[in-house]
């Protein structure tokens, strides 16, 4: 794309005043680096991701007010991580953490557990442990 070519559409990066660098050609045909305020394709795609997100956080607090999921579930999806980089995160495998998303289990876990999902998702054991059923 040529330089004076590259989209200046409204998005949520022009509500902050913000510009994303992108690469465009210039009147010589070389790569050079300029700034874009936005391109409502991308506008577009990029919300409809965020949408899904808050929905899968919605979805995730409602079964954990259900009582059909441990809070684990509700912090991963809020912290946009996949059970994978939990696993990561906390040095667990995918089949402990799985068995922890189960509020049985989870009401069982002791406090270095509990610390470790508590120090990945940024919060308290005790905001872990109350903060959706509040």
């Amino acid at each position: 794309m040529e330089k004076d070519k590259v989209p200046q559409d409204q998005s949520n990066l022009t509500k902050n005043n913000v510009k994303e660098l992108l690469y465009a050609t210039d009147e010589n045909g070389n790569y050079t680096t300029t700034l874009s305020t936005g391109w409502e394709p991308k506008t577009i795609a990029l919300s409809n991701s965020i949408d899904e997100i808050n929905e899968r956080i919605a979805d995730a607090k409602q079964q954990v007010l259900n009582g059909e999921a441990s809070p684990i579930v509700y912090f991963m999806e809020a912290n946009k991580m996949d059970l994978n980089i939990l696993c990561s995160y906390v040095g667990f495998w995918k089949w402990r953490v799985k068995r922890h998303f189960k509020p049985s289990v989870f009401a069982k876990l002791n406090d270095k557990i509990l610390k470790k999902y508590a120090d990945t998702f940024g919060v308290s054991i005790e905001e872990l442990k109350n903060s959706i059923t509040k």
